[in-house]
């Protein structure tokens, strides 16, 4: 299994042999379960489900519910899916644990980073500020935005203010420090999108692999 989902736990800091201290991203992850599999004759692809998280009964909506009775997996909060090639090696209910990631390794982590609402263009895509002396009165607004006469209209995809935050965003090639298995913690060196307790889904750098 190349792909984990997990949950961000918070930043701190570890020491390697040589005394060097190496930020690190604590992310709990797994164990995952296989909630379904979906085979090239019945759904036209090779695919797994794996699920992440305890639920209770409760608070799973009917479908879900159904869901889950259907393939007589165990109910999981978070689910996704994973291409894989063959799935014969693969069983309901089978789970997967960090000890399956090698340390050192290179990974890629995708994540919804954190919400900061409208902001101008200035913060949101690092635009100069005008002139603050001789009353030119533009400090920090977004200056021209398309001509009066012709075209008449502003184009898309123009820079200007707007909501700031809270997209997928993957991070690239970061290295897998340390695994503690028994505590299903990924040590993951530098920083990861969104906010603590946020959802993280882990999985092998596609570029950058050795």
């Amino acid at each position: 299994m190349n792909t984990f989902l997990g949950k961000k736990i918070g930043m701190t800091q570890i020491f390697s042999e040589e005394g060097i201290a190496i930020p690190v991203t604590v992310v709990e992850a797994g164990p995952m379960a296989v909630t379904q599999i979906k085979t090239e004759e019945n759904d036209g692809y090779n695919a797994i489900q794996i699920g992440f998280g305890e639920i209770k009964e409760h608070k799973l909506t009917k479908p879900l519910k159904g869901h889950f009775e259907k393939w007589g997996a165990p109910a999981k909060r978070y689910l996704t899916e994973v291409r894989v090639d063959d799935t014969a090696a693969y069983e309901l209910g089978q789970e997967f644990t960090v000890a399956d990631l090698e340390e050192g390794s290179k990974l890629d982590v995708t994540g919804v980073s954190k919400g900061k609402g409208t902001q101008g263009n200035i913060k949101r895509h690092g635009h100069h500020r005008g002139p603050v002396t001789h009353g030119s009165k533009h400090k920090r607004l977004p200056g021209g935005l398309a001509a009066g006469t012709y075209p008449s209209r502003v184009f898309k995809g123009n820079k200007g203010p707007g909501r700031m935050g809270r997209e997928t965003t993957t991070v690239q090639n970061l290295e897998l420090v340390k695994v503690i298995a028994d505590r299903n913690v990924l040590l993951i060196k530098g920083s990861v999108p969104g906010p603590r307790g946020g959802l993280l889904k882990v999985k092998y750098a596609v570029k950058g692999q050795k």
